[in-house]
């Protein structure tokens, strides 16, 4: 449930992101056709940017996202202790695989005995409840 809170807020906060962008477009005289397929790709092309800028950063930072942080979850490896950048780049690399496959990924975490998804096997890392 944990898990579902932080990956809410984080869409959240990308999806503000977005409108306040296009919010901004339309201050300054943008007009934005939702009909027209141009206006589309190109709302769908920034959409895509900024949610992968967005989970970059953490990255990036060796930081938890702000979603996790919210739901009070911390990011640890197989180990227990703090993931390395590469186990993180590792993770966010299984999560780009886990939405590829139609989000299979996601569902195997459904099945596994440990509640884990692919991106977690991939990363051998995992949320866990912050202390």
């Amino acid at each position: 449930m944990h898990r579902a809170l932080a990956a809410l807020a984080d869409a959240a906060v990308v999806l503000v992101g977005i409108a306040l962008l296009v919010l901004t477009f339309y201050i300054f005289g943008g007009s934005l056709r939702l009909g027209d397929r141009l206006s589309q790709v190109a709302l769908g092309l920034t959409a895509a940017a900024l949610f992968a800028f967005y989970r970059i950063l953490p990255v990036l930072w060796n930081r938890d996202s702000p979603g996790m942080v919210w739901t009070h979850l911390r990011l640890v490896n197989f180990d227990g202790l703090p993931p390395t950048r590469r186990q993180r780049l590792l993770r966010l690399a299984g999560v780009m695989v886990c939405y590829a496959s139609a989000g299979f990924g996601f569902v195997w975490a459904l099945t596994d005995q440990e509640r884990l998804g692919w991106h977690d096997h991939i990363s051998r890392t995992f949320p866990s409840p912050r202390l």
